[in-house]
């Protein structure tokens, strides 16, 4: 395996557990910014330039601005956001159980689950350039890009309409 696969792959793990385990927001903003660092140097390493750029400027840049934005005009109010810190609460402990059964069966698929592999031949030829990309977004998928462009607004204006209940 490549080195640098291997490095940034515990990048994004790394950056994903940060999330799970930071107690603050922004520190979990920031830990999802160094796990989309991982991602960007994975797509490198799979000789797709254009995504990694992609992964970076979208998604570490503006992406993560928003949420700064949205973490702020939710942290304006006046009650802390978390009212039972250190306690192991029922939907703590169900989210805990949860996440422990899909990290058993993912870990099972890892070591068992030979049948359904693609061998590395089997990768076309043009995966990840930008002409290929750009023309499977543009046509095959323009209705799923837009449906996601549309339900990533709907979810800001919510945060706007709710905030703005918080606050009159």
């Amino acid at each position: 395996m490549n080195v640098v696969f291997i490095v940034a792959g515990l990048m994004a793990i790394a950056g994903v557990l940060g999330v799970i385990l930071a107690k603050q927001p922004v520190y979990q903003v920031i830990s999802t910014v160094f796990s989309f660092l991982g991602l960007a140097a994975l797509y490198l390493s799979l000789q797709s330039e254009f995504l990694a750029v992609i992964q970076l400027i979208v998604y570490g840049g503006a992406i993560m601005i928003l949420f700064l934005f949205v973490i702020a005009l939710l942290s304006a109010r006046k009650d802390p956001v978390e009212k039972d810190v250190g306690q192991l609460t029922r939907p703590k402990l169900l989210g805990y159980s949860v996440g422990g059964a899909l990290l058993v069966m993912l870990a099972i698929v890892g070591l068992f689950g030979h049948e359904g592999r693609l061998d590395w031949a089997q990768v076309p030829a043009d995966f990840g350039q930008v002409k290929a990309f750009g023309y499977q977004l543009l046509t095959t998928n323009v209705f799923p890009f837009e449906v996601l462009a549309f339900i990533l607004m709907v979810a800001v204006i919510g945060v706007m309409i709710l905030v703005g209940r918080h606050r009159a």
